[in-house]
């Protein structure tokens, strides 16, 4: 096993992971006090619990952390909010569907990432404590509601339905 390209890829994916993990408070806190903003703030919960295993698995392969890559991702998220959303201050309908989309890809990452540890574990021995298969499972249930909620997003961004302050419901259904 090659660990520095092992070390490349996964401080890759812990650069990765801070940029998730502050889209995805912020977007809990923009859509607070609705099922959505319910399902951000869980899902920013297990982001950093998913965060703490990547940087055991990175201690247990004794890989150093990158912290200029953590550093790099935590200001490119902080630049991504400048993008143009279709107002020129505060939060819109796109705001919320691209933030799901982001989490979306980044789930699929993520992912991505659980299943090759998990195919190392089967000869790396100081992978063996690690359960993959949960992490896989967990991931899988995110992206079934990232999709879920960023079609209800596009809904409201692309034909003015609203959401609801408390259901995070579209109040009028144009199709999804």
């Amino acid at each position: 096993m090659d660990v520095k390209l092992l070390g490349i890829y996964l401080n890759d994916h812990l650069a990765g992971s801070t940029t998730g993990l502050e889209l995805a408070r912020r977007a809990a806190r923009e859509n607070q006090g609705t099922e959505l903003g319910d399902f951000l703030s869980t899902l920013a919960r297990e982001l950093e619990e998913d965060r703490g295993v990547l940087q055991q698995v990175q201690r247990a392969l004794n890989v150093p952390h990158d912290h200029f890559k953590q550093g790099t991702a935590w200001l490119m998220e902080r630049l991504g909010r400048l993008k143009l959303n279709g107002r020129l201050v505060g939060y819109s309908p796109l705001s919320r569907m691209l933030e799901l989309e982001g989490l979306f890809l980044g789930s699929q990452g993520r992912r991505l990432l659980w299943r090759m540890l998990k195919k190392l574990a089967r000869t790396e021995r100081r992978l063996a404590g690690f359960d993959f298969e949960a992490l896989i499972a967990r991931t899988e249930q995110h992206l079934r509601g990232l999709e879920r909620w960023r079609l209800l997003a596009a809904d409201t961004a692309f034909t003015h339905a609203r959401f609801l302050p408390h259901t995070a419901a579209p109040m009028e259904s144009h199709g999804a």
